[in-house]
C-alpha cells in the first residue's frame, strides 16, 4: 500500500533544496539516499530532522542512527589487487571516482591494503581520481599511463570510467587484456559486451534493493511488525565474475 517516487540527479549533485521540500511538506513518509559521501550533508540534515531514511551506502555521519546497506568495496579492491598480483604484476593502477563519494574511500583502503600485505609500495601516481562517468575515464587514465614506471595493470572503480579508460588506452596503442590487464569493481551488463568483456565484480541489485526496503521499513514504528522498531546495518559481498580483459 506504499508508493515509490523516485528523484534522479547526477551524483555530484546533492539537490539538498530538493530534498528540504520534500521533508518540510511531508511529500514522502521516508527517504532512501543513494551516492552517499564520506561527509554527506543530507544525512546530517536527516537526523537533525528526525526524518525517516536509509542509505544505500555508508558515511561517516549521522553515527549509526539509521539503516544503511553497502556494498564491500574495501573487499572488492583487495581482491583485485589480490587476483592480479597472482598473475604476476606488481604496477598496478587504481582510478576512482571523485566527488567525495564514500564508496571511493573504501575502494582505495582495500587497494592500499592488499599492497601493503604483498609487499608492494603504495605509487601516488599510479592513482587517479575522476569523474564517474565516460569522460572522466577517458581524462584520467592517460596521467596514471605516462607515469616514470607505468602501471602493467589497472582497476577501475566502475564500468563506466572503464569504458573511457579503454577508449583511451586504444588511442595509446595499448589493448587492455593483452598489453595491460583490467579489472572493473562494479559489474554491470555493459562489461560482458566490452572488447575483451571485462573481468569485474557483481552486486546483487534486485535482491539489495528488496533488502534496503525491508530495513527502511522496519525502522518505522507503523511498519516494523510486532518486533517493534529497528535499526539493521549491512555490507553485503560481491561477486567476482571472471572474463578476458585480466
Amino acid at each position: 500500500g506504499l508508493d515509490l517516487i523516485v528523484v534522479m540527479g547526477a551524483p555530484g549533485d546533492y539537490q539538498q533544496e530538493r530534498l528540504r521540500r520534500v521533508v518540510e511538506t511531508r511529500r514522502a513518509d521516508a527517504v532512501v539516499l543513494a551516492w552517499t559521501r564520506r561527509e554527506d550533508e543530507r544525512i546530517d540534515y536527516l537526523t537533525q530532522a528526525g526524518f525517516p531514511f536509509a542509505t544505500l551506502g555508508r558515511s561517516r555521519s549521522g553515527g549509526d542512527a539509521y539503516p544503511s546497506l553497502d556494498l564491500d568495496f574495501e573487499k572488492a579492491g583487495a581482491d583485485a589487487v589480490d587476483r592480479l598480483v597472482a598473475r604476476g604484476h606488481r604496477r598496478i593502477a587504481a582510478i576512482r571516482p571523485s566527488l567525495d563519494l564514500n564508496f571511493g574511500y573504501l575502494f582505495l583502503t582495500g587497494y592500499r591494503k592488499a599492497l601493503r600485505r604483498h609487499g608492494i609500495e603504495f605509487d601516488p601516481e599510479l592513482v587517479a581520481d575522476g569523474f564517474i562517468n565516460e569522460a572522466g575515464g577517458y581524462a584520467v587514465t592517460p596521467e596514471v599511463m605516462r607515469s616514470k614506471d607505468p602501471p602493467t595493470a589497472i582497476i577501475f572503480n566502475n564500468d563506466a570510467m572503464a569504458l573511457g579508460g579503454c577508449k583511451a588506452l586504444a588511442e595509446m596503442g595499448i589493448r587492455p587484456g593483452h598489453d595491460i590487464a583490467v579489472i572493473v569493481i562494479v559489474d554491470t551488463p555493459l562489461c560482458r559486451y566490452f572488447s575483451p568483456a571485462l573481468t569485474g565484480f557483481r552486486p546483487p541489485l534486485e535482491p539489495m534493493g528488496r533488502r534496503l526496503a525491508e530495513m527502511l521499513l522496519a525502522s518505522i514504528p507503523a511498519f516494523a511488525g510486532p518486533e517493534g522498531a529497528r535499526i539493521i546495518r549491512e555490507v553485503w559481498p560481491l561477486e567476482l565474475i571472471a572474463r578476458d580483459s585480466d
